[in-house]
């Protein structure tokens, strides 16, 4: 959603005819700076004081809370000062009753208002979109009837937009990040079909942090590629308000000038991807109550452990003790790190019911070690090894090195504190880069940083600790060389880690397309260097094609297909196991 300058009403209508263009849009800034104001009062005086602060802070988007009782004069004036600044004004509602079918009409009453209100007055003062914030996960029937609701609020939805298509309005809706397991009774996920239908979608990724191992970059990822891959533009909504015990969800008490710092790191991030729009900071008393300096507030200041720890040298990091497990590994991989500090006995309970005995668990390292302690001593006694997990494809870059090396520092500082059945047994690293635009762009010198921080990865993992050096490694990396050396990328991968998991993401053992074929050349490498190595396969739905995931065919039909492995690789000596991809899909996949 680019914000453009204001163009008079006829140059507007021929661009609207041409090109299908629904609203008049305000600003110089070539991507948005958005921000809610939900005190409708606030505008009553003209809202000079909200429009000085906008233009100072560069907002060219303002979400505006509709008071229907409020005279329509207020709003005009106010539209058409900022208007005037070049910043756009949508018309903002929401409650979280409007996702059930007996409020719709106090939903579908707000289109009807603007529409009524836009036709009376001037272009210039015209609102240029409706955005919707509803939040029923705070009902109190959320609990047991989420599919009820979901299902109602998609019927809502469909109606609103088709009420206000043809309204020259631009459409928008907030959405939590954590919405991209939700699904419509059709199958569809609730988050695709709300990207795919609305113009623009803000997403609520309210964190402070931007490259933690839960933070902004993480949390939106998949949004964002989705988004992509519907050609629709994302905003990202981040907090300033004040959350007592949740200090982690707001920049509150952080300071402008440091908020300010982080959020243009995180533009600059998400400038990569075509479907990042913007910012959109919530909301604009709070932000305006902000102190310049950083001010953190009593509680609120950085968890045990040190967030940014000195790696130094150090103590030896002690083992981990010796998990009493089958030789023949079955896995995978906690992708949401928060499952781990809310949800450990729902993923023991699924190990224990799936006979897994080894989990790739992805950290948070905002959390104090107390958040995992008794998770990996509890999975430790079930007979399961756990290894930490991190990744992001920007940490194949060398600017970014030192947030794969925190987590290592993290993990080395973590089992010096624990005993030693709460210690991890390993780092697994997750970096993708081939899906960043610089692969493309010159893919052997990003395998040159790649393999350079992959190298600093393991010595530093190495000075001082046993532990293990593991990473997912796509079956088609056998087509590159390693930049200035005559060897094959994976071979050179496989022999650096102590272990690697091959993504050989296929729907069948066997066949000219399927697991074994497709890792051949990797068991090869792996049984001439003696390095373990474990196949890796997918439940996740897939926009790649069927073949690519075990998705549609279900968990008994690849459980079958797994089954066949050690059969049919048993002459390989470094075949050791399997790991599927990933725990949310499969205890929510087909049986």
């Amino acid at each position: 959603m680019k914000v453009k300058g204001y163009q008079n009403l006829a140059g507007l209508l021929v661009v609207m005819l041409l090109v299908g263009l629904q609203t008049p849009a305000y600003g110089d800034s070539t991507t948005v700076k958005a921000t809610w104001i939900w005190q409708t009062d606030l505008i009553k005086d003209g809202g000079e004081e909200l429009l000085d602060f906008s233009r100072e802070e560069g907002i060219n988007l303002i979400y505006l809370q509709i008071n229907r009782q409020m005279p329509a004069e207020t709003y005009e004036a106010f539209i058409q000062r900022a208007h005037d600044a070049q910043i756009a004004v949508h018309a903002l509602g929401g409650d979280p009753r409007w996702a059930l079918t007996e409020y719709r009409n106090d939903m579908l009453g707000l289109v009807t208002w603007v529409n009524v209100y836009n036709n009376k007055v001037s272009t210039s003062a015209r609102f240029d979109g409706i955005h919707l914030d509803i939040e029923p996960y705070v009902l109190a029937e959320w609990g047991t009837a989420q599919d009820q609701i979901i299902a109602a609020w998609e019927q809502n939805l469909t109606l609103f937009l088709s009420q206000a298509s043809g309204m020259g309005l631009e459409l928008g809706i907030d959405i939590p990040f954590w919405f991209d397991h939700y699904t419509l009774p059709n199958g569809v996920g609730f988050n695709e079909w709300l990207i795919g239908a609305f113009d623009h979608v803000t997403v609520m990724a309210y964190r402070n942090q931007v490259e933690s191992e839960h933070g902004i970059l993480d949390l939106t990822r998949d949004e964002l590629e989705l988004a992509g891959r519907l050609g629709k533009q994302l905003l990202i909504g981040v907090n300033t308000k004040e959350m007592p015990g949740q200090a982690h969800t707001t920049f509150y008490g952080h300071g402008k000038e440091r908020m300010n710092q982080k959020l243009e790191h995180l533009s600059s991030v998400l400038d990569s991807y075509e479907s990042f729009g913007g910012i959109a900071i919530h909301d604009i008393r709070n932000w305006q109550s902000m102190s310049d300096g950083e001010v953190i507030p009593p509680g609120g200041g950085n968890p045990t452990p040190d967030p940014d720890p000195d790696p130094g040298e150090g103590e030896r990091v002690p083992d981990a003790d010796p998990v009493t497990r089958d030789p023949v590994v079955r896995g995978t991989y906690i992708w949401e790190a928060h499952e781990v500090v809310q949800n450990s006995r729902e993923i023991l309970d699924f190990a224990k019911e799936k006979n897994l005995n080894w989990l790739y668990v992805r950290l948070d390292l905002e959390q104090p070690y107390s958040s995992y302690s008794s998770f990996v001593k509890e999975a430790a006694e079930a007979g399961i090894e756990v290894h930490a997990m991190g990744g992001h494809p920007i940490w194949a870059l060398e600017e970014n090195r030192p947030r794969m090396l925190r987590l290592v520092n993290y993990v080395k500082n973590y089992n010096r504190a624990v005993e030693g059945n709460e210690r991890f047994h390993g780092i697994h690293l997750d970096i993708e880069p081939y899906v960043l635009p610089a692969w493309k762009e010159d893919s052997q010198q990003v395998i040159s940083e790649w393999t350079a921080n992959l190298d600093a990865f393991v010595t530093e993992l190495k000075k001082d600790s046993n532990l293990e050096a593991s990473m997912d490694m796509a079956v088609w990396l056998d087509k590159y060389k390693v930049t200035g050396q005559d060897i094959s990328l994976s071979k050179w991968m496989i022999n650096r880690m102590d272990h690697v998991s091959l993504m050989a993401f296929r729907d069948s053992a066997e066949g000219s397309n399927g697991i074994i074929a497709v890792s051949r050349e990797e068991i090869a490498f792996a049984d001439e260097l003696g390095k373990p190595l474990l196949i890796s396969v997918e439940i996740k739905e897939s926009h790649e094609g069927d073949h690519i995931t075990f998705y549609e065919e279900g968990a008994a039909y690849m459980e079958a297909e797994l089954a066949k492995l050690p059969e049919l690789l048993k002459d390989s000596t470094s075949y050791t196991g399997s790991i599927v991809h990933a725990y949310t899909y499969w205890k929510n996949a087909k049986p």
